[in-house]
């Protein structure tokens, strides 16, 4: 855990904001895998009755300065052609992987990138049939997620989604101000957003979620509650809060935003922090007082609203199938996917590598997750809800008990007071500042293998 300065309780502080926890191990820990071992073998000894499904989609008609998912700018050359090709034969590749000498079922799926919607209404038809002709995912029987952008929610795109069984829609708007929206280098406009608010929800889309980010150069009290309230006029299903984060390689970093310089560092990143940890806090009694549950630090639900989609932190679980060249694939002994990068030369590298594939019969890239990184994951996925861990689950699948398995770091929680005293017996949960602290406590939980990976890993 890094830390800074002390605490009046003689415990180091910490910085509040590490990193998002979306993923464990993240991908910047998975390397080459020199056996290639086939899929049909890594899936043999697994359980295929409840998969989740994963398509990815690469592509962005921009990129937003503090972006640094797998995606890029535009796609020339019949470029979507011939990724949606791609993923055809990657789609057969791993249901034959998959096997028949037991059910194949899928229990949820997603679309994401990227945007999803960068694809064409016929385009977006063709990856549903993907999902649903050569994986067999019936996409109306099941929760269906797709992420969008205000230039891409269409009225044609949108009415193919519906139709296909779309349950939720989630678009990133960021900020309603678009003075805020320029200074997190995202070109848009309030009209453009709610514009397409209003074509999402006319589609009639079972639950809406909406992005806002927090942190933004210039953002006060006042414009973050200018933002919370726009998107409260839509009465959205859903709501989701991110701190913004500057990271290497991405719009924001070159362009120097966020802390530079070994003086001014700490200062600057103290400011920063209060800053974030004072606009959440905002947010998060706003949305509370306006009928919204928690439902981990940047999750909040309409108390009213129906579950159609998993949990936050959904894509931790065993049992899932990504397609694409930027999605992973969980076995209960692997995580796998395809190359990592962020920066733009790379990224296009890697995708025109996807699309020239032919054989997708093998894993190219991951890490293999052994009993004590399922601990940990399983640990990290319950603990940052906000509903918290069943001590009795998570005995029932390792046989141990969590304070048994990480002492170390559940009394340091404790003794920050990131755990709840009051939890009923047998749940243990976060207080209000431990998930205020997710970014922190997240990271914490990672194994030293993993951490040693992650600070190895080559940036490109």
């Amino acid at each position: 855990m890094t830390t800074s300065t002390a605490t009046a309780t003689g415990i180091p502080a910490v910085r509040p904001y590490e990193s998002y926890v979306y993923a464990y191990p993240h991908k910047t820990a998975y390397r080459p895998l020199p056996e290639r071992p086939a899929l049909r073998e890594l899936w043999a000894a697994e359980r295929k009755d409840a998969l989740s499904l994963y398509l990815h989609i690469p592509f962005c008609e921009v990129r937003c300065g503090f972006c640094n998912l797998f995606t890029r700018i535009g796609a020339p050359e019949e470029l979507t052609t011939r990724y949606l090709d791609a993923l055809d034969r990657q789609a057969v590749a791993v249901r034959d992987a998959l096997g028949d000498d037991g059910p194949v079922r899928f229990a949820a799926a997603a679309f994401g990138g990227g945007t999803p919607t960068f694809l064409t209404a016929g385009e977006l038809e063709r990856l549903c049939d993907i999902a649903e002709k050569r994986m067999g995912a019936d996409l109306r029987a099941v929760p269906l997620s797709v992420e969008t952008s205000p230039s891409t929610a269409t009225a044609d795109r949108l009415a193919v989604l519906a139709d296909r069984g779309t349950t939720r829609i989630s678009i990133g708007v960021q900020s309603f101000v678009d003075a805020e929206a320029k200074a997190a280098v995202r070109p848009q406009r309030r009209a453009e957003v709610e514009g397409a608010l209003g074509r999402i929800r006319d589609a009639r889309i079972p639950v809406l979620n909406i992005d806002l980010i927090y942190g933004i150069d210039g953002q006060t009290e006042r414009t973050w509650l200018t933002s919370l309230d726009a998107a409260l006029a839509w009465r959205p299903e859903e709501l989701y809060l991110y701190p913004l984060y500057v990271r290497p390689l991405t719009g924001l970093h070159r362009l120097g935003a966020g802390v530079t310089g070994p003086e001014a560092e700490a200062l600057e990143q103290a400011a920063w922090d209060e800053q974030r940890l004072r606009l959440y806090a905002v947010g998060r009694d706003h949305l509370l007082a306006h009928g919204y549950e928690q439902v981990s630090m940047r999750m909040f639900r309409r108390a009213d609203a129906p579950q159609e989609g998993p949990e936050d932190y959904a894509c931790q679980t065993d049992g899932m199938i990504g397609l694409g060249c930027g999605a992973r694939s969980y076995t209960s002994a692997l995580h796998y996917s395809f190359d990592y990068a962020v920066d733009m030369r790379e990224i296009r590298s890697i995708i025109d590598s996807f699309t020239a594939t032919q054989d997708f019969s093998r894993a190219e890239v991951g890490r293999y997750v052994d009993e004590e990184e399922a601990r940990r994951r399983h640990l990290l996925q319950s603990v940052l809800q906000a509903a918290g861990l069943p001590v009795a689950d998570y005995r029932a699948r390792f046989g141990t008990d969590p304070w048994a398995d990480f002492p170390a770091e559940l009394a340091e929680f404790a003794a920050r007071g990131w755990l709840d005293e009051g939890a009923p017996e047998g749940l243990l949960r976060l207080s209000p500042p431990g998930l205020a602290h997710s970014d922190a406590l997240g990271p914490a939980l990672f194994s030293p293998g993993v951490r040693a990976a992650m600070a190895a890993y080559e940036r490109k």
